[in-house]
């Protein structure tokens, strides 16, 4: 198997970096667009045959599921695809084996965690099904590195066929689970029992390097150095991605959270697929391109950048119009209220996919410092407006809060970016203009929706 993953490595220069990062992005469009539509298939299945308040009690443990792996992320996978080593068996090896580490770590705070938290949100059954899902975190840690170096390589093709193949199956296994048990169980059971398949098939189907237990003191400095800053990001991370929720299990009841979690599942495919193609297409194009070095690079990862923000202004601006009609098509009248919702949160990421690539120039250039420093400054800006807004004035003061952190998050990224320089102001500014006026008229043609959606 490492003979296979070697020969792909050393074929790769073999296409120009452009035809590569061409297919790398329409690669990561298709894994996102296909998985999407399963996952909305899968969702509509589901609703139909579990509670809302399976949705609002696995929506709590998945955030927190998400927290703990956040909190606990030293920045393998951006490791691998920055690293001079990144090709190296003893730098993969040696990340695998504390990869396994974590997993268990993870696994053992969630035990500790799960009663602490049922009491805190008055959900006696949230004490059982946290730990239980909690070991899929341990299969996690056993995935092969060999998925990062696919990344590295923009070598995406079988990468992504497997991980749709292993989507589909555990949507199968979800969906078979929910008719068998008929409770937030099966959410539980179809996510472990993906996970082991997920595993199998990776290793079973993914060329490159087989790993092996090993830690060198060496790799394992480099990516304690450059991961530190990593954790301290992904801490701050999950107070901007999942803190919504955390905050809204005490504001809301779990029916009510239920529902605004189909509405947040909705609206967020713009920021989401963004992230997607961000994260396996942007790090490497910044890493063999820096803007920096050249007028030619800066007009490529322009282009890029623009081309970007263009299919994910547009597709936020359809989900934003389709809201409450799309919702009263795909689910029952028991989720109405998520079409209002869907509408909010697709104008707040309109704003939000702009300044997206950003990021990856600082991962690409081994910079987890300032990355850390713009996402702790965007996490405090954002948990405070958030907590408050959500305090003070339930779910209407949540959307608001996240619509002005975004705004107010602004220099932060752009201090950042004019750091590697990328900085694009006339890309930010046209962007931004014709998303206020979208997200405005959308707002008003939806006024009604969005009102009743806010109603307690």
């Amino acid at each position: 198997m490492s003979g296979q993953g070697g020969s792909e490595t050393a074929a790769a220069p073999g296409r120009s970096f452009a035809s590569r990062a061409l297919g790398s992005g329409a690669w990561s469009m298709a894994n996102f667009g296909l998985g999407q539509i399963m996952r909305l298939g899968s969702n509509l299945i589901l609703t139909r045959i579990l509670s809302p308040d399976d949705f609002g009690l696995m929506a709590l443990v998945t955030s927190f599921l998400i927290g703990l792996t956040m909190f606990s992320d030293m920045g393998f996978g951006p490791s691998i695809m920055q690293s001079k080593r990144g090709d190296e068996p003893d730098f993969l090896d040696t990340i695998w084996t504390l990869k396994i580490i974590r997993g268990f770590l993870i696994f053992g705070a969630a035990m500790v965690m799960a009663w602490p938290l049922a009491v805190f949100y008055d959900a006696p059954l949230f004490g059982w099904v946290f730990p239980a899902a909690a070991c899929s975190m341990i299969v996690g840690g056993l995935l092969p590195t060999r998925i990062d170096t696919a990344a590295r390589h923009l070598q995406l093709g079988r990468l992504t066929v497997i991980e749709l193949c292993n989507q589909l199956i555990g949507i199968l296994l979800t969906v078979a689970a929910a008719l068998i048990l008929q409770s937030v169980w099966a959410l539980v059971w179809g996510n472990v029992l993906g996970a082991l398949v997920q595993l199998l098939m990776f290793r079973l189907f993914l060329p490159g390097h087989r790993n092996r237990l090993r830690m060198e003191p060496e790799a394992r400095a480099e990516v304690m150095k450059f991961g530190k800053w990593i954790f301290f990001s992904t801490i701050c991370g999950f107070l901007l991605f999942q803190g919504d929720r955390i905050i809204l299990g005490r504001v809301l009841t779990l029916n009510q959270l239920g529902i605004y979690n189909i509405g947040l599942f909705l609206a967020t495919v713009p920021a989401m697929l963004g992230s997607s193609i961000a994260g396996r297409l942007f790090i490497p194009m910044y890493r063999q391109h820096p803007p920096a070095e050249s007028a030619e690079n800066a007009r490529i990862l322009a282009r890029t950048r623009a081309g970007l923000t263009a299919l994910l202004l547009a597709v936020a601006v359809a989900l934003a119009w389709a809201g409450p009609p799309l919702v009263e098509l795909l689910y029952d009248p028991r989720y109405a209220a998520a079409g209002g919702i869907l509408v909010a949160i697709a104008c707040i990421q309109m704003l939000q996919v702009i300044p997206l690539s950003y990021e990856s120039a600082a991962l690409a250039a081994g910079d987890s410092r300032g990355f850390f420093v713009v996402q702790s400054t965007r996490a405090a800006i954002y948990f405070a407006l958030v907590a408050g807004g959500a305090v003070l004035y339930g779910l209407p003061g949540l959307l608001i809060g996240q619509a002005l952190a975004q705004l107010l998050c602004y220099p932060a990224t752009v201090w950042l970016a004019r750091r590697h320089g990328c900085w694009d102001p006339r890309h930010d500014l046209i962007a931004a203009a014709l998303a206020l006026v979208a997200a405005a008229t959308a707002l008003s043609g939806h006024r009604d929706a969005v009102l009743a959606a806010m109603s307690p």
